[in-house]
């Protein structure tokens, strides 16, 4: 085996070309986070060349072509550096608890093509894959713009995060219908309206502080939380298609505890009396 090749984890995985760039988990965390990405450079093979480039700083587990091809490139057991500087739930190194999943496609910068239908399906079955050796909990199938708003937009608006779902692959709930109707909160609001929706986005995970200022941190996490969860108009506004979502996303999330609670409640109401 050639030096710094490794067995591929997974069955789905098509080749492996390693890269150097990786280190330990932080006190031999195991991963209960998948992180997609877009390579967000114009070809797929450039793209690769600099995650597996000694030197770059630069790396992921998985990269996913275009024609749904898998390649590995760090084993899940070790840290590969995709994150960056970044946030869920109040942790910060988010390298050490998530497999990063690099998808091609050129982004934002360069056009942005729709993914492939290929793709998807490849990163479906991946993700599906890595269930099998890790739990991963739906809410924490993530997007980079999630853990990193105000720095990253991938895989952006145009990520079929819906199609995921179906398969059985992260969190979702039908957005509500964009509409001029309700109450919008825009940057440079303050009060108690903003505290709270600040509030309920910290619940759900992302890096922000509810100080009652529609600030640019707030704008950028609004529009990252479009990106994933309201794609329809991705403006940093929360409309009142935005709020019902993001509040639907927490019931949603809440449930199946709800449910769990209820069920051992009513198993100690039925257990015999010692």
């Amino acid at each position: 085996m050639a030096r710094g090749a490794f067995f591929p984890d997974s069955c789905v995985v098509a080749d492996v070309v390693p890269s150097p760039n990786h280190g330990e988990r932080k006190d031999g965390r195991r991963p209960d986070m998948i992180l997609l990405h877009y390579t967000g450079m114009q070809n797929a093979q450039a793209a690769l060349a600099h995650l597996t480039k000694s030197g770059s700083e630069v790396s992921a587990h998985y990269f996913v072509f275009e024609d749904g091809r898998i390649v590995q490139m760090v084993e899940e057991s070790r840290r590969a550096w995709h994150a960056g500087a970044a946030s869920w739930g109040g942790e910060t190194d988010i390298n050490s608890c998530s497999i990063g999943i690099e998808i091609a496609n050129p982004g934002h910068e360069f056009g942005y093509p729709n993914f492939s239908t290929r793709q998807i399906a490849a990163v479906t079955a991946l993700c599906r894959s890595i269930f099998t050796r890790f739990t991963i909990p739906a809410v924490r199938v993530l997007a980079h713009s999630d853990v990193a708003p105000s720095r990253k937009q991938d895989p952006g608006e145009k990520f079929p995060w819906r199609v995921l779902h179906d398969s059985g692959v992260g969190h979702w709930v039908k957005p509500l219908p964009v509409t001029e109707e309700g109450h919008s909160l825009v940057p440079g609001d303050r009060g108690d309206a903003v505290e709270a929706m600040q509030k309920s986005l910290a619940e759900y995970g992302y890096g922000i502080t509810a100080n009652g200022a529609y600030d640019p941190t707030t704008t950028d996490v609004v529009t990252a939380f479009q990106r994933h969860f309201r794609p329809q108009r991705v403006d940093g506004i929360a409309d009142a298609s935005t709020q019902r979502t993001l509040q639907d996303l927490l019931v949603h999330r809440a449930r199946p505890r709800n449910i769990a609670a209820r069920a051992r409640a009513f198993e100690r109401l039925a257990a015999p009396a010692p």
